[in-house]
């Protein structure tokens, strides 16, 4: 591997190892800033995973666009010093509101996958892309299952000692990429930038073009929005209900994320050649949906964690069903589908932690007329069992971009 790409790859590691790094950490975290009890961290951490969310969401295309005008070189190296000074910010927060200028900088400053497809696209020979981009996707999987182990080591430590780490992996991977990038961005691909470019809500105004799609669209959009409650909600619901230290949570988290990683890897393709699509999502969606229920019923941690490998071969129904949301659109409409997926993950990832950690504190309070912690996980199956009986209306004829 050259270093540029090197220096790539460790950007978009390093991007997602930021999200699980601190999950193991912020119930405690949160409650030691502000006394509260789990409830009120909970609300709070949703609060500060939305405006993270909502950055990225706002960012990604903005930071792409000024990538073609500026270069690929001073936004990704600018993303990532600021990205080590604000970990630096957060390990020294005091307060409630110096977190959430955190999250709201650190949204912006991890918003730089489009920037980083940019630059591999630039260095890449027509033959070594599809290669090259699957280092994307390889860096990120790694990230997501190295962040919460490191997390949850290096939360014996103490509250802020993840973060002082995150600190330092992105000062050093800045430290690189001042050494070996090189700018790809010449004058004669140059492009001015242009805030029509760059409206994020632009993706939804092709859902007008896809007549046909909006109930998929639909399904697409509650089967995000229910698998979102693990991310936001594991380290809350884990903590309250079986007492899981941080390590034992960054545990739990990586085994999830090595579960899903290997169902998509290994299982995807046996599975769909021998239920087809269609009944591999249904499938999935139903397997997903009983995982949800007894997770939010599940009493004993043991049982949480050996049902954790379980619960991800669910992860089989999205690829399917990106795969017919694709044939039911023309190869000129393809571009089109994937900007408006795109958002409507976003979305996903703004909305859920805000209405999933109320329903955490309405039933884990002290003031909670039922003691139920595992109810967003309820909450989540009946969002899954909407987006499975979408899915059994749909008939998919080939939609045709107007």
């Amino acid at each position: 591997m050259n270093l540029p790409l090197l220096f790539i790859f460790l950007t978009v590691t390093i991007d997602a190892m930021g999200i699980g790094l601190i999950l193991p950490v912020m119930p405690d975290l949160i409650r030691e800033v502000t006394g509260g009890d789990l409830a009120q961290a909970a609300v709070w951490g949703g609060l500060l995973s939305t405006a993270f969310a909502v950055m990225q969401f706002i960012c990604a295309p903005m930071l792409g666009s000024l990538s073609d005008a500026v270069g690929r070189r001073p936004v990704l190296l600018v993303s990532m010093a600021v990205m080590a000074l604000d970990y630096v910010v957060m390990a020294l927060a005091g307060s409630l509101w110096l977190l959430l200028l955190g999250r709201i900088i650190g949204g912006i400053t991890a918003a730089t996958h489009s920037t980083a497809q940019a630059y591999i696209a630039d260095i890449s020979d027509p033959a070594q892309k599809a290669a090259n981009f699957g280092l994307l996707g390889a860096g990120f999987g790694a990230g997501f299952v190295l962040g919460p182990i490191l997390g949850g080591l290096l939360a014996e430590f103490g509250t802020r000692a993840p973060f002082w780490a995150a600190a330092g992996l992105s000062a050093a991977n800045a430290v690189l990429g001042f050494l070996v990038l090189r700018e790809t961005v010449t004058d004669r691909t140059r492009r001015a930038f242009n805030w029509a470019n760059v409206n994020p809500f632009g993706a939804f105004r092709l859902i007008a073009r896809l007549p046909g799609l909006t109930i998929l669209l639909g399904v697409f959009f509650f089967y995000h929005l229910a698998n979102a409650v693990y991310p936001v909600i594991w380290a809350y619901f884990t903590a309250e209900r079986f007492g899981w230290s941080p390590g034992l949570i960054g545990v739990s988290l990586a085994v999830y994320g090595l579960s899903l990683a290997l169902v998509q890897g290994l299982l995807v393709g046996p599975a769909i050649g021998w239920l087809g699509e269609r009944r591999t999502v249904i499938w999935a969606f139903a397997i997903e949906l009983v995982a949800l229920v007894v997770i939010g019923f599940l009493t004993s941690g043991w049982w949480l964690m050996a049902l954790i490998p379980l619960s991800a071969l669910g992860a089989i129904g999205f690829p399917a069903l990106q795969g017919i949301a694709s044939r039911a659109v023309p190869d000129d409409a393809q571009g089109a589908l994937q900007g408006v997926m795109t958002s409507l993950m976003s979305i996903a990832m703004i909305l859920a932690p805000l209405a999933l950690t109320q329903v955490f504190a309405a039933f884990s309070g002290p003031d909670a007329a039922v003691y139920l912690p595992g109810a967003p996980f309820l909450a989540a199956a009946v969002i899954m069992a909407l987006s499975l009986a979408l899915f059994l209306r749909i008939s998919f004829p080939r939609v045709r971009l107007r």
